[in-house]
């Protein structure tokens, strides 16, 4: 044999690098289902089943091209439970003198397969992953000499070389982005009637995987009752074509916004199948692109959603491949309370933290604002150790692949890389929920409320945290006049706030 060509669970491309030059005579593509990858985090039942279906029917895919698979199923007698020593056990079998792949999406992962080839004497080719727009050479190259890494910087640089929403040289509209026009709230009769995105009920694969998954870890959080997520190249971009048709137009206007038993509300569901390669972020760009072109949705909406693609996705890789594996360790804020039992449960006395986590639970799916401004918002206002809040956000989520979830959750949700990616804490009271939701309404706490019988934990918390972090803070262009709002406390209600705070983070 020639190449063993490792494909891990979020690598199913159909073009991938690693197929270039494939001979199904000398090569052999190599696949595994493994326990470990479900059990070094708690992983929801959601986000396992989504792995594994695809990963089948990808085999599948790849049997219809009569291309030889080396492919171990989770209750094969034959499954070594690791990556690491299942792999090392084809090796032995097939004898390859290479072993292909592109970049690993976790540096654990990387350095396992590191391990066996070194272990085993096999050369180890890792190549570029051309999924994305950009590679970790060009953001390195980007961050040479900068004092301060920002998103926008970037962003523009990646808009102009693949000439995405630009207009001869210059950005498309004249502006940039249009965030001051994409943070609208629902009127207070709520949404209205939505676009309910399409479903995908499980075939005979999805199925078996779910009677596998649902024995296999039964302790695990989720719900497989309501699985409907693509898992297929096919079924991605029917869930490509549905969302750019149903709720495009309206997604700039209300991505921020939230809204009690509506977990969907206009966003797209494709972050899963693009994480794992199902589904080209090209092609999801140029998708919204034509439909701005062609008068199907506004300029606005669209620039916010290729920004979250072309920009975020593109920037937060860029940050973990750059700073791994030191990044995994920061803590400049000195976080060290225990994550809540109640993310593992959704029993909270707060209403937004109740609706966030509980289809968070079930689904395995919450949109950027819930992750970021509710369940993040309170692990960063109590001072929650970021390795316990990544490893939930990693285990309960999806889409989530760690170097996407890593520097979200570290950098832009918790602010404890120091402010490497993001410029200020996102730190705010539970007057920004109630602004942006309707989760307010009926709860036993009063967001604008510090101290007192009816103070909001948020509230509460959020003045605690500056007070806590009030030098750091003060040095902060962006947080200064949030830290000097402290002075107008007086003496008796601080002490009552941090009082109530200790509870909190004692409870």
């Amino acid at each position: 044999m020639r190449n063993l060509i490792l494909i891990l669970g979020d690598q199913l491309d159909r073009d991938s690098a690693a197929f270039a030059d494939f001979d199904p005579n000398r090569d052999r593509i190599w696949m595994a289902e493994v326990r470990e990858e479900s059990t070094h985090v708690w992983s929801h039942k959601v986000r396992t089943a989504m792995f594994f279906a695809a990963m089948r029917h990808f085999r599948a895919d790849l049997k219809q091209r009569k291309w030889p698979v080396d492919y171990c199923e989770l209750d094969s007698p034959e499954n070594r439970g690791s990556l690491a020593a299942q792999l090392k056990a084809s090796i032995e079998e097939h004898q390859p003198e290479r072993l292909r792949m592109v970049q690993p999406g976790d540096y654990r992962v990387l350095k396992a397969i590191e391990g066996v080839a070194k272990e085993t004497s096999i050369r180890l080719e890792i190549l570029d992953d051309t999924h994305f727009y950009s590679t970790p050479a060009e953001f390195a190259a980007h961050a040479k000499g900068r004092k301060q890494l920002r998103l926008e910087f970037f962003y523009r640089e990646l808009r102009k070389k693949h000439n995405v929403l630009m207009a001869k040289g210059q950005p498309e509209g004249g502006d940039w982005n249009y965030d001051s026009e994409n943070r609208g709230a629902f009127p207070k009769k709520g949404p209205g009637k939505l676009p309910a995105p399409r479903t995908f009920p499980p075939d005979a694969i999805t199925k078996q995987v779910l009677k596998i998954v649902e024995r296999e870890f039964a302790s695990h959080p989720g719900d497989l009752a309501t699985f409907d997520w693509p898992v297929t190249v096919e079924d991605a971009q029917l869930a490509l074509e549905d969302f750019i048709t149903h709720r495009l137009a309206r997604f700039g206007d209300y991505q921020d916004a939230m809204w009690t038993s509506e977990p969907w509300l206009y966003h797209s569901r494709l972050s899963a199948a693009m994480n794992l390669k199902l589904l080209n972020p090209r092609t999801v760009v140029d998708a919204a692109i034509n439909a701005y072109q062609q008068g199907r949705a506004p300029l606005a909406s669209v620039e916010g959603f290729v920004r979250q693609i072309l920009g975020w996705r593109e920037y937060v890789r860029g940050i973990y491949w750059h700073f791994m594996p030191k990044y995994a360790e920061r803590n400049a804020l000195g976080a060290n309370v225990p994550l809540p039992d109640f993310y593992w449960t959704g029993k909270t006395e707060c209403n937004c933290l109740r609706e966030a986590l509980g289809q968070t639970l079930k689904y395995g799916y919450a949109h950027h604002i819930q992750r970021l401004m509710v369940t993040g918002l309170y692990s960063l206002l109590l001072g929650v150790d970021p390795r316990a809040i990544h490893e939930w956000y990693l285990a309960v989520y999806v889409d989530a692949v760690e170097w996407v979830e890593l520097p979200n959750t570290l950098g832009m949700s918790q602010y404890v890389d120091g402010g490497v990616m993001a410029s200020k804490p996102y730190a705010a009271t539970g007057k920004y929920i109630d602004r942006m939701s309707n989760y307010c309404r009926g709860c036993k706490f009063d967001p604008a409320a510090a101290a007192g019988e009816k103070a909001c934990p948020f509230t509460t918390l959020y003045w605690d945290f500056l007070d806590r972090h009030r030098k750091l803070l003060s040095a902060n262009q962006r947080m200064s006049l949030q830290v000097k709002n402290l002075d107008r406390k007086s003496k008796e209600e601080l002490a009552e706030i941090r009082s109530l705070a200790a509870r909190l983070k004692s409870s």
